[in-house]
Order: C-alpha cells, then sequence, then structure tokens
C-alpha cells in the first residue's frame, strides 16, 4: 500500500468539493493506419499492467480522514472496467473528435475501480483513428502522464514503476534530517509563499473569464510548429513557454474585445504550474508540481510588447521564489495530521477566488515518433481540467515539431473557445513574421 501526498489527495477533495468537476486528464493519440482490432488492443493493455502495478490499484480511504488516502489492489479488477469503443458521427472529422474528447472528459472516473480508461475512437477522416488515455489527476501529473503514454507506446519491457514512498521509507536518516530542520523549514516556507497567497487573494476586477461553471465541457485545439516558436524565442531572447504564453495572452485579449470586454491589466491572472520532478522520478506515478501566478499583458495590442512583458514578468516571479516556496508548503504539509489537510484543501476549494481567470499548463512531450500497436503516432493533444471558477484550461504540448494547444472551455460561459485556439494561431504566425524581420531581444 502506498499513502496519496498531500497533492494527489488534493484533486479527490477538488472532485468532492464541487460536484461541477471531473478531475481527470488525458493525452489523446492520433493515430494513422487501420485501427486496431479489440483482441489486439486488450492484449497490449494486458502486457503493459504487469509493468505499472498502479494501474490495477484504486484509492481507499481512511474513515474521517484520520489517515491519507492509499493506493491498494482491487480485488475485482478486470480490463473490461477500464476499455471503451466509440465512433465519430458522420462526418468524423477534427471537429466531431473534439466534442468527443470534451464529453468524455466531463464524465468522472470510477472511484470503485483503479482511476484510468482507454477509449479507442472510430472513424476518425483521413486512414486515421485515436486512443484517448484518460487518468485521474491524483494518479498522474502532465509529465507522469505522457511518461506513462510513452510507455504504453514502448511495450511493457522494462517499466516497473517504484512509488517515491517506497524510496523515502528506505532513508530514515534522511527523515530524521527533514524532522530535525523542520522548525527552521517551516517559516521559510510559509514566508517565501507570502507573494503567491498574496496574488491569489488579490482583487481583480469582474471579467467573463472567472465565475461559476457548469458540468459540460468544450474542446479546442490550436496548432503551431515547435521549430517555429522556438526560432521565435531565439530571435527576442525568451524562451519556448515565454512565446506560448505571449500567443494565450494575444488569444484572450481577442477575445475579451470580442465580447465587447477591455482588456484591462489585472484582468487576467492565470495559473501556471511548475514542474518539480526530478529526471530520476520521470517513471513515479504520482503529481510533482509546484505553481506561478503570473498576470498576462493583456492590455498590450503588439505582440511583441506582449511577449517582452511575458518574458520580463515570468522571470521576475521566478526570481521571488514562489515555486519552490509552493512546493516546499507541500512537503511541509506530509508531516501535519491528514485530517487537519483535508479540511484546509476543502476550505480553500470552498473560497470563491476571482483573481485567477485561467490555466495554461507546458508539457514537453516526446520528440521522436512514437507507435501504438505498430502505427504511426501523428499528433498526440492534451486536455486539463477546470475548477474553482476558471472556465478555461489550456494544456501545452510538444510532439515532434508539433506545439499542440488544448484548450477545454465551460460549455456555457465559453461558446467562442475557437476565438482562443484561432488566437493563438494567429499570434504564432505574426510573432515569426516579426521575428523574421528583425531579432532584437527583449532582455
Amino acid at each position: 500500500m502506498t499513502g496519496l501526498g498531500p497533492l494527489d489527495a488534493g484533486f479527490m477533495e477538488l472532485e468532492d468539493t464541487d460536484r461541477h468537476v471531473s478531475a481527470g486528464i488525458c493525452a489523446v493519440a492520433i493515430v494513422a493506419g487501420a485501427q486496431p482490432g479489440r483482441a489486439e488492443v486488450i492484449a497490449a493493455l494486458r502486457d503493459h499492467l504487469d509493468a505499472d502495478a498502479r494501474l490495477r490499484q484504486k484509492v481507499r480511504r481512511a474513515r474521517w480522514d484520520m489517515a491519507a488516502p492509499e493506493w491498494v489492489d482491487d480485488p475485482n479488477f478486470g480490463l473490461a472496467h477500464h476499455i471503451r469503443w466509440m465512433a465519430l458521427p458522420e462526418p468524423g472529422d477534427d471537429a466531431a473528435l473534439n466534442e468527443l474528447i470534451a464529453s468524455v472528459m466531463e464524465e468522472r472516473l470510477d472511484r470503485d475501480h483503479p482511476l484510468w480508461q482507454c477509449i479507442v475512437v472510430e472513424r476518425l477522416t483521413g486512414g486515421r483513428w485515436a486512443l484517448i488515455v484518460k487518468v485521474h489527476h491524483s494518479m498522474v501529473d502532465g509529465i507522469s502522464g505522457i511518461t506513462l503514454f510513452e510507455r504504453l507506446c514502448e511495450g511493457p519491457q522494462g517499466n516497473s514503476v517504484r512509488p517515491a514512498v517506497e524510496r523515502t521509507r528506505r532513508d530514515p536518516l534522511g527523515l530524521l534530517a527533514k524532522g530535525l530542520r523542520l522548525p527552521i523549514d517551516a517559516p521559510k516556507a510559509v514566508l517565501g509563499a507570502v507573494p503567491l497567497i498574496m496574488d491569489a487573494l488579490a482583487p481583480a476586477p469582474d471579467s467573463s473569464l472567472n465565475g461559476p461553471i457548469g458540468r459540460q465541457r468544450r474542446y479546442a485545439v490550436a496548432r503551431t510548429s515547435l521549430s517555429a516558436v522556438r526560432e521565435i524565442g531565439v530571435a527576442f531572447g525568451a524562451t519556448v513557454n515565454d512565446v506560448a504564453l505571449a500567443a494565450v495572452a494575444a488569444a484572450f485579449r481577442a477575445v475579451l474585445l470580442a465580447r465587447g470586454e477591455e482588456p484591462t491589466p489585472d484582468k487576467l491572472r492565470i495559473l501556471a504550474p511548475v514542474s518539480t520532478r526530478a529526471t530520476d522520478a520521470k517513471n513515479v506515478l504520482d503529481n510533482r508540481v509546484s505553481a506561478m501566478l503570473p498576470l498576462l499583458p493583456i492590455e498590450l495590442a503588439d505582440p511583441v510588447a506582449q511577449l517582452a512583458a511575458v518574458h520580463e514578468r515570468m522571470a521576475r516571479h521566478k526570481r521571488r521564489g514562489e515555486a519552490s516556496a509552493a512546493n516546499s508548503i507541500l512537503e511541509l504539509a506530509n508531516w501535519l495530521p491528514f485530517a487537519s489537510i483535508a479540511w484546509i484543501v476543502r476550505s480553500v476549494l470552498r473560497y470563491p477566488q476571482h483573481s485567477v481567470a485561467g490555466l495554461a499548463t507546458n508539457v514537453p512531450g516526446p520528440r521522436r515518433t512514437l507507435r501504438l500497436l505498430g502505427r504511426e503516432v501523428v499528433e498526440i493533444l492534451a486536455y486539463a481540467p477546470i475548477a474553482m471558477r476558471l472556465r478555461t484550461g489550456i494544456a501545452i504540448l510538444s510532439y515532434r515539431d508539433q506545439l499542440a494547444y488544448g484548450i477545454t472551455g465551460d460549455f456555457d460561459s465559453t461558446p467562442d473557445i475557437a476565438l482562443i485556439a484561432d488566437g493563438i494561431e494567429r499570434a504564432t504566425a505574426e510573432l515569426l513574421a516579426r521575428a523574421r524581420a528583425v531579432a532584437v531581444p527583449v532582455g
């Protein structure tokens, strides 16, 4: 048995607190060639289960939350609980696939069984089919989730997962050292997290981007070239993440203007997850992320000026060490009784926050071509859930030379979600044209 960490358990609390939320994330593989038969899919997944024991485990909660939830073997495990087949209606295009992804992801996973599903999607145009790998966020974050998908493509050999808690138990001296430093580290962590807390509590003007959400979702995709984004970054002295966020800022500015709202400087603060996962923990299925809460410069009309502002703001947030401080708070939470942690998380989740209006998470994916059941994976899309009055979430994922933006929206409040996808593609194209015309460093 392995206990869930505070962040892992927090995603369970997210669903328990808000009936409108489904805390599943997914990777969607678009695959070329003939779709596999049922027996072929079942055989491939059955082979993989021996390598990833977590796929056979469900969550067991302690009575009254006196201890952290635990991963335990499911005595009733069966692949039939986890594999589904769906077919797209005519014309079977990408728009139909996007609608299906939204419908699949708005459904909660069954907690009576391991928290994952594989959905084979048939009748996709262009001689293609798709596989949706859906996993609860309590089990994986973006990086461990895409790593799980890569292992599914590569086969089960040599991929046994050892939970991080096992390594911790083998190091009692390390635990003792952390315990002795607790009186010193705790105040530092709290003080370091003050800027992040202030950002989260800062008042913000009313915006259609922040508000109550329903149960239904919309999904759209923006596609850009990773090499083009790198070229923009080199020309203007910015990172790939800076360029991606600048394109997101331009898209949200266009959406607000189309809705008749003024894109003021304090209107779009986003939740930007930051990975804290070490290289040697790549195969561990859990959550290892912290966060920053930058304001995106939607008040600026010029895309190069937006990129410069994003670059400067992200650098300032990193210098303040907010992500490290937030991660330290999560580590300290491991020392507190779980009942108190659960109460704190529920209280925070019930707080009707108004300062954060969106989510944008950037996950580096595989650069090499993957093959799934012997067929070439031509594209991988990602899905991020929304909650806590954030009506839009964007999961940015690279694969080969594509940078894809999977955009999740609340069905009722974001009927214009396609404008965000179009705005991202337009902003990237304009930045590329400006980069090729003149390369002036911004930093």
